[in-house]
């Protein structure tokens, strides 16, 4: 199960995308974990048969985990992580778009609204308005969006729970072990169990694409067989969110190289990142795959200029001096020290470049914790945060002296930072009783607890938004404007058959669903950013 306001916002999503019936469903796993389908039933108030279709509809767009359990059967389980990427999927249309144009992204568009479909599915509808070029056209950009991993295959594992596949295998490794197993032999469990869950998901990954014999023909009389790879048109096929994730991560790194240096610095980061690009595979990659400096330039467009961005005692220097003095302010190579490090973004290792993932993510997350205790208690608040990052746990006092302020001043501080999980309390007692006036008390920030605080109050922000719009939407003087201008007399004509009151009601209403949207992506990039830009970040210092 998961918190209030995670549950809230996953069922303003299903009801937005799939209705109010399949919404009672989802509200009831939500709200009481998993079930079997009768205790579905039961607590929805559905009609058996509505329930089932419900689930299907869920389970097809891989939004239902189900597995086997002893004691119930069948049970089912919302996998909130996939429903609520389904924030993104604009983004990933896009992305395909901008990467194999508009047939890619037509495919893309087409198997999100069906959850996962096979190759011969995916043509035929695409192709109905163009039956000559089209199949050809949809064939090449489904073989790409196959092969570079932007789509991946469905398959029995995917819905089942990683967690029910992690505890099973667990347990597995656990009854090989005779007697009672010792700490170092449940690490072991662990790993040969994480090491099985990986192995099984690479295999699964393998399975879209089979090779075919192709016959070229050459002298007369001879044939030569040649293997190629083609989609299987068996599989099912969806979105791989994780390829298109890494995509928003790279356009965020390139964002931050630019805030904190130039344009200059920025255009080098996206050519570091595109020439590793192919070999990144996963969000939580600390680091990227070593790449040259040869690669990085070949990444650069001819239009790229380089040489408006530093101050060089040559007039005309060239694009590699200009890209190796790039490299190394990114890599803060004229700061070698601990702050240096934690403030890079490339690390150069002899003639090779690697993208800092690992840092640069924990930067990220810290500045957002340190933006929103601003917002909520002002500098104060944001110099204790650094204080005890930087020190580590503190007592009352020592806060004091050391962040130069009054005492009076930081207890009531610390207290409604406590009361927000920004900063924890952690109790050390001097003798066996722990007598409150024999315990130090020392403060400290707990990365992990104050993220997932934040998180939540972020998925609260996002459901409060997608209300308001729904709510100001239903306003009965703009609902009939709305559904006057859907006639299609009027959708034609607007200036014409629109009333000036109603087209300034309608402006104005555009406007306010621009700035509603421009809010939600951000809230939504900062969400990405705590949750998504890797685990390792979590356990950062």
């Amino acid at each position: 199960m998961t918190d209030t306001n995670t549950s809230n916002l996953c069922e303003q999503i299903i009801a937005t995308h799939f209705g109010p019936l399949t919404t009672k469903v989802a509200h009831v796993l939500l709200h009481r974990g998993r079930l079997p389908l009768s205790q579905i039933i039961r607590f929805s108030g559905l009609k058996p048969r509505t329930a089932r279709a419900a689930i299907i509809v869920l389970v097809q767009h891989n939004i239902l985990w189900h597995a086997q359990s002893d004691t119930d059967g069948e049970v089912f389980e919302v996998n909130t992580d996939e429903c609520l990427m389904r924030l993104r999927y604009g983004r990933f249309v896009w992305q395909a778009e901008q990467l194999y144009g508009k047939a890619g992204a037509e495919v893309v568009q087409l198997i999100l609204d069906h959850g996962k479909l096979r190759p011969p599915e995916i043509i035929s509808q695409l192709s109905i308005y163009d039956p000559v070029k089209g199949p050809s056209i949809y064939s090449q950009a489904l073989h790409k969006l196959v092969e570079n991993s932007y789509l991946k295959p469905s398959t029995i594992l995917s819905h089942v729970s990683p967690r029910d596949r992690r505890i099973k295998y667990e347990a597995e490794e656990k009854a090989k072990i005779s007697g009672f197993p010792t700490a170092k032999q449940l690490k072991e469990v662990k790993e040969v169990a994480s090491a099985r869950i990986k192995r099984e998901e690479e295999d699964a990954e393998k399975i879209g694409m089979k090779r075919k014999a192709k016959e070229h023909s050459g002298r007369p009389g001879k044939r030569k067989a040649v293997d190629e790879e083609a989609v299987d048109d068996g599989v099912f096929f969806r979105v791989n969110s994780e390829k298109f994730n890494i995509h928003i991560r790279n356009k965020m790194i390139e964002d931050s190289a630019r805030e904190r240096y130039n344009d200059q610095a920025a255009l080098v980061m996206r050519a570091v990142l595109k020439a590793t690009e192919t070999k990144q595979l996963r969000l939580t990659d600390t680091l990227s795959d070593p790449t040259s400096l040869a690669n990085v330039s070949m990444s650069l467009s001819e239009d790229d200029d380089l040489s408006g961005g530093l101050a060089t005692s040559s007039k005309h220097p060239s694009q590699m001096s200009l890209l190796k003095d790039y490299c190394a302010i990114l890599a803060a190579a004229d700061n070698p020290s601990h702050a240096g490090k934690a403030g890079s973004f490339l690390s150069v290792n002899g003639s090779k470049l690697q993208v800092e993932f690992e840092i640069i993510a924990t930067r990220l997350r810290r500045r957002i914790l340190e933006a929103i205790t601003r917002e909520r208690h002002g500098d104060e608040g944001v110099r204790i945060v650094c204080l005890l990052l930087s020190t580590g746990k503190m007592d009352e006092k020592q806060i004091s002296k050391v962040g130069m302020m009054d005492p009076k001043d930081v207890r009531p501080l610390l207290t409604a930072m406590a009361a927000e999980s920004i900063v924890s309390l952690q109790e050390v007692a001097k003798s066996a009783d722990r007598n409150p006036a024999r315990t130090f008390f020392l403060w400290y920030v707990d990365l992990q607890k104050a993220y997932a605080v934040i998180i939540s109050n972020l998925y609260k922000t996002l459901h409060n938004i997608v209300r308001r719009r729904q709510v100001e939407e239903e306003e009965p003087l703009l609902r009939a404007v709305l559904d006057k201008r859907q006639r299609s007399d009027v959708s034609q004509d607007e200036e014409r058959l629109l009333t000036r009151n109603e087209r300034e009601m309608l402006a104005k209403w555009e406007k306010k669903c621009e700035k509603l949207t421009v809010l939600e992506m951000r809230v939504e990039e900062s969400v990405f950013i705590l949750r998504d830009m890797g685990t390792f970040a979590v356990n950062d210092d």
